[in-house]
């Protein structure tokens, strides 16, 4: 990765339920650790909840850039764990679906980070509404987050092959949730990479890695803190770091797909 372009990657899921704000708020815990500028944009805009996971209580989020004027930089929000987020707004039915007005000033505003940041990390909703779409759309890459239940794959499928009929994204990462044992983790993954390579044919997948169901995790989303922070030496924080290292091997340049992205200036300027 070139050092003054940030790689933006969602953290997304066809359903709810698959802890994939947890991973997202623990990936970045990570990644700073290991001194990477990072910012964690809550795009879940009608249900938000990074600032809970993280015990936060923003006074601005992304609801006051839209309707208030509010600028990104009185937005963003310093937490105690060396990154930064951009919280969204919980039960605001103005948010549910973005302009696409609303849509191009939020790639403008987020251009003044451009030179600040190492990962934008995107936590969307779930599902394939037209939030989630774009906010996949605009990222290099796509983190798939599932875990070992059929509707979980089910649904991760049709995520995929919405992304893939209607809008030509063939890449993705995956990562399983939740799982018993690394074997049963492969086991989904292949389950997946089997329906996409027989029913849409140019789709690739790769296993960013999984993490253990562990109690750790459990207290830590009790007590609203990471659990990489909470339980450090746990066995799914290491998971966690070892899929933030693999993160950090992931190249900008080999996944740009056509759609229009964050800090695509600098990539179009790159090119």
């Amino acid at each position: 990765m070139s050092p003054d372009l940030p790689l933006v990657f969602s953290v997304t899921s066809g359903k709810g339920g698959v802890g994939k704000t947890n991973i997202a708020a623990n990936l970045a815990c990570c990644l700073a650790q290991e001194g990477k500028r990072v910012v964690l944009l809550d795009a879940d805009l009608g249900l938000a909840n990074v600032d809970v996971v993280l015990g936060m209580t923003p006074q601005l989020n992304l609801f006051h850039l839209f309707h208030e004027g509010v600028d990104l930089s009185q937005i963003l929000c310093e937490t105690p764990y060396g990154f930064r987020i951009l919280p969204a707004s919980s039960g605001m039915s103005e948010m549910l679906s973005l302009s696409t007005g609303q849509k191009l000033e939020l790639l403008e505003a987020m251009d003044a980070l451009e030179g600040a940041v190492d990962y934008l990390i995107v936590d969307t909703g779930a599902g394939i509404n037209d939030n989630v779409l774009y906010f996949n759309l605009a990222a290099q890459e796509r983190l798939v987050v599932l875990t070992p239940e059929p509707t979980s794959l089910t649904d991760a499928y049709a995520l995929i092959k919405v992304m893939k009929l209607n809008h030509g994204v063939e890449h993705f990462k995956v990562l399983v949730n939740m799982v018993p044992d690394a074997q049963t983790a492969r086991d989904m993954f292949t389950r997946l990479y089997k329906a996409c390579d027989h029913f849409l044919s140019g789709v690739s997948l790769d296993l960013a890695g999984f993490v253990p169901r562990d109690p750790a995790v459990r207290k830590a989303v009790v007590n609203q803190r990471p659990f990489c922070v909470m339980a450090p030496d746990s066995p799914a924080c290491a998971a966690v770091r070892e899929v933030a290292r693999t993160v950090q091997t992931w190249d900008v340049a080999a996944s740009l797909d056509g759609n229009i992205k964050f800090f695509w200036k600098k990539l179009l300027f790159r090119h």
